[in-house]
Order: C-alpha cells, then sequence, then structure tokens
C-alpha cells in the first residue's frame, strides 16, 4: 500500500482510509477496469434505438474503448483467473454504474431476448438465445485486444497496421453480426 501511495502520488493514510486493504484496492481497480470493458453496454442495448443501431453502438463502443485501453481484456482475464469469485464484482460492476436508471441488467438481457425471439418469430432472424447472443457479440470485439500479437503474426500486421485494422473492423463486424442473424 505505501508503494501504491507512492507511485499514486498520494498520502498513504487517505489510501488506507478509503481502501483499508491491498485486496480492497484491488477489487476496486477491479471493477474500474471492467467496467470500462462491459459498462456501457447494457445501457446501449436497452436504448430504445432499432437492433441494427445498437449493435453497430456496441461494436463501436467496444473497439473504441479497447483501443484506448488495449491491456483491458489481458488485466481482466488475469485477475478472474486469478480469484474467480470477482466474476460477482464484475456483475456488480456492470451493473452498478452502468445500467439506465430504473432499470435492472436481468431485466435488460430478458427485453433484449424477447427482442431476438420476436425477430426470428417474424422469419427476419435466426433463432438464438439471447446469452448466446450476447457471448458473440462482445467476444468477437474483445477477442482482437486479447490476442492481438497472434493476430498481427498470422495476418501479417504491423504496429503501424493495427490502426487500420481497427477501423475496418468497426465497420466490418456490425454487418458480419447482423448477417449472421438474419434468416
Amino acid at each position: 500500500m505505501q508503494e501504491i501511495a507512492a507511485e499514486a502520488g498520494v498520502n498513504p493514510a487517505l489510501l488506507h482510509y478509503y481502501f483499508r486493504s491491498k485486496d480492497t484496492l484491488a477489487l476496486a481497480v477491479f471493477r474500474e477496469a471492467a467496467g470500462k470493458l462491459f459498462g456501457g453496454i447494457l445501457a446501449i442495448l436497452a436504448s430504445d434505438a432499432g437492433l441494427e443501431a445498437r449493435i453497430e453502438r456496441a461494436v463501436h463502443h467496444y473497439i473504441d474503448t479497447l483501443r484506448a485501453n488495449p491491456f483491458l481484456p489481458g488485466y481482466v482475464i488475469a485477475e478472474l483467473n486469478f480469484d474467480p469469485g470477482r466474476i460477482t464484482a464484475l456483475a456488480t460492476g456492470m451493473t452498478d454504474a452502468h445500467t439506465p436508471p430504473g432499470h435492472d441488467r436481468r431485466a435488460l438481457v430478458a427485453k433484449l431476448g424477447a427482442e431476438l425471439a420476436a425477430r426470428a418469430a417474424a422469419g427476419e432472424f435466426i433463432e438464438i438465445p439471447v446469452e448466446q447472443f450476447l457471448v458473440n457479440l462482445a467476444s468477437m470485439c474483445v477477442f482482437p485486444f486479447a490476442a492481438r500479437p497472434m493476430i498481427q503474426a498470422v495476418v501479417g500486421l504491423g504496429a503501424s497496421d493495427w490502426d487500420a485494422f481497427l477501423d475496418a473492423r468497426r465497420v466490418e463486424l456490425p454487418r458480419f453480426i447482423l448477417n449472421a442473424l438474419k434468416r
């Protein structure tokens, strides 16, 4: 805690007052990081915009957030492997700061699931459980950042090509997801 306070340029007593222990501080840092990684997605997906626009906004949100914070996926995954109990903190962090006022995370997910089911019943989309949809959306956005060195090596992207790759992904990924949903 002394080293953290010194690095942050704050009084160690202040750090102890707010966080009490290194574990409490680590959990607060994890919640903040997970909130950046996953936060805002529920609000985007719960908005009144059409589903196509919400998917595009969610993809843009993920890519823009991770472009600004490229090490978030690795950090969050490492922390979840180190302490699987942090999954509760992850869910709490997503809900507390990023769920629209007056909404519940489960209700928002259920509403999205009902919309996907209605679009499938109308013959527009394939049937897909909302959980599968959400995991597909998140993983297709996060994977390039979690596996950047591998992608760059396999595809032959140099460091200077990465931003152009991400710009193209912002355009292509919403289109890919929507085409995957269509009947």
